[in-house]
């Protein structure tokens, strides 16, 4: 969960009345301008900012994509999350992010959020299972500040002890919260089924036994260990000067180590386990349900066909309605025989495995009806589906991609985390040439190879009694036809 500091914006507008412009119309004899022709789509993507990147001398790489804007977006991507975890410190990895807000050597948490608050800017930071993002968002003349100020509260943090002790009852307080939203609980359970006895099914915030024990030297270790230059991505987008930056990261990120004191933490091994959890609760009003099958790592070429599959089962609520011409086909179903009150199929990618399944919320009568359903749709995507639905799909996935790449921050979250990824930022065209190549038969192939005659995780949180038998849910996982 993210850890805000402060957010202050201000504006001001001059207002003309129609009276004040009249007589620039009269004069114009009410001619209308024109704007500038819109750019085709392939002019659009040739004139997008290229991204830059920078390796240091001790591994830390500078990325950026300057599109020239007043504002600008900077922070800081480490590989590092709660798969580096075990079960003795597992939780570390989000508590240091909360202490890195409170005080460093030369600031004190009041300097600090007072020194955000007077640059307008807003600083942030969030734990994942692989990563440990803390960024800013700032004026672009204020990225030299920004950028120090990152490298303060990551490498000099105090960690008193004083502010552990009240960061502990914070933490307890958001594990309570997160326990009210049952999609979450519902994800952290797939997740502990699915890589049962390894890292990977930890949940991030760790148990509550060692959010009362986690110490100040256990914060200590995880950064000598995991905080390491090679391993540590400075991404910027918006008003922002790649050479400039690379300059503010030589100064405040340059003496960062690239070795390691003791062993070198390797990533942990992943194993997928198909089972299941029920947690059966007949007082709450609807079901909550996931299924998954092993899904691909990030580099897995077979990724983008999965995703395009992804987006092809699609996602529904019942408050957007819709009716028999939804593009997808299960929302077709869900809709004419009222199965769910929502549903969304998800591709949850790790470095060498991911998650491929789908959530749903339904009524306690309706489980088995929705599974059949899925399953339906699911051996249909084996079987082959149609070329038309797979153009769609592709067409929809690309354009969702496209969207979220508005404002500097999703970009630079974009830099980020496919360096991390990927090792380098996949440039527009790539993506599109490759997401062209998939075609009816390459999701065939595909699906067939991870959903087909495969052992699902499944995970039922509340009146679950008429959640399909398991060895039912795993026969439903092939067809019997040729």
């Amino acid at each position: 969960m993210a850890t805000s500091l402060l957010k202050v914006t201000s504006s001001a507008a001059r207002i003309l009345n129609s009276t004040q412009r009249l007589p620039f119309v009269a004069a114009l004899g009410h001619k209308r301008w024109k704007s500038a022709q819109a750019l085709t789509y392939e002019q659009a993507v040739l004139n997008m900012p290229e991204t830059r990147v920078t390796t240091l001398g001790n591994g830390v790489r500078v990325a950026t994509e300057d599109s020239g804007i007043i504002t600008s977006t900077v922070g800081i991507w480490i590989d590092a999350g709660s798969r580096y975890e075990n079960a003795k410190n597992n939780g570390v990895a989000h508590f240091l992010e909360h202490m890195a807000f409170k005080g460093t050597k030369k600031r004190t948490q009041t300097n600090l959020e007072l020194e955000i608050e007077n640059m307008g800017a807003h600083l942030n930071a969030y734990t994942s299972r692989e990563q440990t993002v803390y960024y800013a968002k700032c004026f672009a003349k204020d990225l030299p500040k920004a950028v120090e100020i990152l490298a303060d509260i990551t490498q000099n943090s105090l960690l008193g002890d004083q502010e552990i002790e009240r960061e502990r009852g914070v933490i307890l307080r958001e594990m309570q919260e997160i326990e009210t939203n049952l999609q979450e609980v519902v994800f952290d359970h797939l997740h502990a089924m699915a890589y049962q006895g390894t890292s990977l099914g930890q949940t991030i915030l760790g148990p509550t036994e060692n959010i009362k024990s986690i110490s100040r030297n256990d914060l200590v270790e995880y950064i000598s260990n995991h905080y390491k230059g090679p391993r540590i991505v400075l991404a910027a987008a918006g008003g922002v000067n790649h050479e400039e930056l690379c300059s503010l990261a030589d100064q405040y990120f340059g003496k960062m180590t690239a070795g390691y004191d003791n062993e070198i933490p390797v990533l942990p091994q992943a194993r997928f386990t198909g089972s299941e959890m029920r947690v059966r609760d007949d007082q709450m009003p609807l079901a909550h349900v996931a299924i998954a099958v092993e899904g691909c790592g990030w580099q897995n070429p077979d990724n983008l066909a999965l995703m395009v599959a992804n987006t092809l089962i699609g996602s529904w609520d019942r408050s957007h309605g819709g009716g028999s011409n939804l593009p997808s086909r299960l929302a077709q179903n869900t809709v004419k025989l009222n199965l769910a009150h929502s549903f969304q199929s998800f591709n949850t990618c790790y470095t060498d495995t991911g998650l491929w399944g789908i959530y749903f919320v339904a009524d306690k009568l309706q489980i088995d009806n929705f599974i059949f359903n899925v399953q339906q749709e699911w051996m249909r995507l084996c079987g082959g589906v149609r070329e038309g639905e797979v153009e769609r799909a592709k067409n929809l996935l690309m354009t969702n991609m496209l969207l979220q790449l508005d404002g500097s921050t999703p970009i630079c979250e974009d830099i980020g985390r496919q360096m991390l990824c990927y090792g380098r930022r996949i440039p527009i065209d790539e993506l599109e040439i490759r997401l062209k190549a998939i075609n009816a038969d390459t999701l065939k192939a595909v699906c067939t190879k991870y959903l087909y005659d495969k052992c699902p995780a499944v995970v039922g949180v509340g009146p679950i009694e008429a959640l399909t038998d398991y060895n039912i849910v795993r026969a439903g996982m092939y067809w019997l036809r040729t």
